[in-house]
């Protein structure tokens, strides 16, 4: 059984941009520099054009709720003591199509959990935050924002 929260390696050469931007507090995404088409989750080669050569440009780190879940016990014993928690699939402000999942978190908080899912619907606008888990991992996780959605996201 596994007793602690899996967490990501982060020396992967593909990816560790990326956790090496949430380690420094900035959501990364992956960009071709040849065409500029940006991708997540980050690939050796961009599906477009097929170049090898991908960058990073930084999010703006604000989004909407594309879906979320809600994680209820029985979980695996590290996840037990924060459900039930929900895990918001977030749909980027200034990347249009590239969606990313999260646990949501409290304003503030340095830790996973603790938003009420009741307060949660499809469309509510979010921010990252990052939590740190290890010297070399910071996960990406989301916060409810008050912000209105931009009149082209209401449904």
């Amino acid at each position: 059984m596994i007793e602690t929260i899996p967490l990501p390696v982060t020396d992967n050469p593909v990816d560790a941009g990326f956790w090496r931007g949430c380690r420094d507090g900035k959501l990364l995404i992956q960009s071709c520099i040849d065409c500029g088409h940006a991708q997540h989750p980050p690939r050796a080669m961009c599906p477009v054009c097929r170049s090898t050569d991908l960058g990073w440009r930084e999010a703006c780190g604000t989004g909407h709720i594309w879906s979320f879940t809600v994680a209820h016990p029985p979980l695996l014993p590290a996840f037990a003591a924060i459900a039930p928690y929900a895990v918001a699939l977030v749909e980027l402000d200034d990347f249009p199509g590239i969606r990313m999942v999260g646990a949501m978190m409290q304003d503030g908080a340095s830790a996973l959990g603790g938003v009420d899912p009741a307060t949660l619907s499809i469309g509510g606008p979010v921010r990252v935050g990052f939590v740190s888990m290890a010297e070399d991992v910071a996960l990406p996780c989301w916060t409810p924002t008050n912000t209105a959605l931009p009149k082209d996201r209401i449904s």
